[in-house]
């Protein structure tokens, strides 16, 4: 009799183990750079190694527990903007500073933590298969935003200039204190000449962000030794535990850890189903959630940024032989030991250096493609993607996606109204010769309306449009055979046209319900149905010439 495995273990495979150590550690040499800059991007001048920290801890606790097997997890474009939004808005109402001054960090991790919880909460209420429902648009759109406020934040640190705070601020910064730092400038451009001209013969043994950081890390303390701003010094003792701040700004927090757990989901999830493409896998949503959370959550424990499922990471892993969360797991491990084996050597790491990292993945992130083509779709897809970008970039994350969805679902319902509408005719080539020849022995006392298709709240204008020819007709035939599902709202207008009839002395008979239509028709007091069409035809014919 086979042993079962316990459900923690679902997964991993000893068949793929060589392929998955090979996986992950191309997957660290890519994740490096890219955690480092992200470590700097939220969090500042001294962040970059808390990314890296929460590079490593969720890389292995998502791997461990989460539902994607091939899936990499670490620091990602939408969740450092996030954390970035919460540092600027706690320097705003003066509750910190910078790093610097000790306050700032604790309370930034307080809100990774409740956006693990929240994450954990949403996996267990299986929240997961509505998350990938989000129409390609507002995903689009949301995306292409991060890519865009990616780029902007980076424009100071690639110029040497002092830049803090949102979009708008950051822009405002750099432009009233515009004095470029020329060994800032000179750094930042040659890290963009090796992201963008490295060939892929080279790319594929090394990455480029990885080649950039090798190479222009010590020429830069040769040519520049003082003058450049650089990472600094690495906390000694490694990972640190640190309780939750829950008493201060807690609304703030909270709402900064709803945004975590919400982006932080979309971009895992998104991530996912890219992983199922390339490796033939299906993953599991809601324990994907579950994975994210426990590692935020632990993450935020331990000042690590927060991480999601990152696609550049992930395909990279797969397309390396990674198939299981022995892969992502061995990501964070060759993670943790170019820490404790390196950490020193980063320290002279350049700021400029990891904006042109970040430059290159924020014009890797925008969505290139639907942009110049989206107009040629849809301009109603269209305007929702440019509208969800503007928003991302100068309003709100989670407004941008709450009212894109909101949006998309509106011009969707529309269409399917459109369509439901549509499908409400009079005509007869449906019928048997003997239905016609019923139909026409009512003449012009009777009207047949032969609905097909699911029906639901749009549907119902069109049913109470007709409900003003009851009075012109003495019988009333709906025939719903071919609808396979009646919404609630439409069964009221159902029910309306029933009653309205009755108030006027005519007859309505619906004919065709089965199933579930049939039941919903029951609830709403609708029993005079009739199985067959043609039984309907009869019966009409009966009332109408005895």
């Amino acid at each position: 009799m086979p042993v079962r495995r316990p459900a923690l273990f679902v997964g991993f495979s000893r068949q793929h183990w060589r392929g998955d150590l090979t996986g992950g550690l191309t997957a660290a040499v890519v994740a490096l750079p890219l955690a480092l800059a992200f470590g700097n991007a939220a969090l500042g001048p001294g962040g970059a190694i808390y990314g890296l920290y929460g590079a490593i801890i969720t890389g292995f606790l998502a791997a461990l527990f989460g539902g994607t097997p091939a899936q990499v997890s670490g620091p990602t474009g939408p969740m450092s903007v996030t954390v970035a939004g919460v540092v600027s808005t706690l320097a705003a109402i003066g509750a910190s500073r910078d790093l610097a001054d000790g306050e700032m960090l604790p309370l930034v991790m307080t809100a990774v933590v409740l956006g693990g919880l929240l994450q954990i909460l949403m996996g267990v209420l299986r929240l997961g298969r509505y998350i990938t429902l989000v129409p390609y648009s507002v995903v689009s759109g949301f995306m292409s935003g991060i890519g865009v406020i990616i780029l902007t934040l980076q424009i100071g640190p690639l110029l040497g200039i002092n830049s803090r705070g949102g979009v708008l601020q950051s822009l405002e910064m750099v432009i009233r204190g515009f004095d470029p730092n020329p060994a800032a400038l000179i750094v930042g451009l040659v890290t963009l000449l090796v992201v963008f001209t490295t060939p892929r013969r080279i790319s594929q043994w090394i990455p480029s962000p990885l080649l950039a950081l090798v190479l222009i890390t010590p020429l830069s303390l040769l040519v520049f030794p003082e003058g450049l701003a650089r990472i600094g010094t690495i906390p000694g003792g490694g990972l640190s535990f640190n309780l939750p701040n829950w008493q201060e700004h807690w609304p703030l927090l909270l709402r900064a850890g709803l945004v975590l757990a919400v982006l932080g989901a979309i971009d895992s999830l998104l991530t996912s189903l890219v992983a199922d493409n390339i490796s033939h896998n299906r993953h599991r949503s809601d324990r994907e959630l579950v994975g994210q959370g426990i590692a935020n959550t632990v993450a935020g424990l331990f000042n690590g940024l927060p991480g999601a499922g990152a696609t550049m990471r992930t395909v990279i892993n797969i397309q390396s032989g990674g198939r299981t969360p022995l892969s992502g797991m061995t990501h964070s491990i060759v993670l943790l030991l170019l820490l404790l084996g390196a950490g020193p050597l980063a320290e002279g790491i350049p700021t400029a250096l990891l904006a042109g990292i970040l430059i290159k993945v924020g014009l890797d992130i925008i969505d290139w493609g639907f942009l110049r083509r989206a107009h040629r779709l849809s301009m109603k897809t269209a305007l929702v993607m440019w509208g969800v970008l503007l928003m991302t970039v100068f309003w709100d994350l989670i407004g941008a996606v709450v009212v894109g969805m909101f949006v998309a679902n509106l011009l969707t319902i529309e269409s399917i109204t459109d369509h439901q509408l549509g499908s409400m005719d009079t005509g007869t080539a449906h019928l048997s010769t003997h239905e016609q020849e019923l139909l026409e022995r009512c003449g012009d006392d009777l009207i047949l309306f032969h609905l097909h298709g699911p029906l639901s709240f749009g549907a119902a204008k069109g049913i109470s449009e007709r409900m003003m020819l009851v009075r012109q007709y003495k019988i009333l035939l709906l025939d719903i055979t071919d609808v396979p599902h009646l919404g609630v709202t439409a069964s009221l207008a159902i029910e309306r046209m029933v009653e309205e009839a009755e108030r006027n002395h005519r007859r309505v008979l619906v004919t065709g319900a089965r199933g579930k239509v049939k039941r919903r028709l029951a609830q709403f007091g609708i029993h005079d149905l009739v199985d067959e069409r043609f039984e309907a035809l009869q019966q009409a014919d009966r009332w109408l010439n005895g």
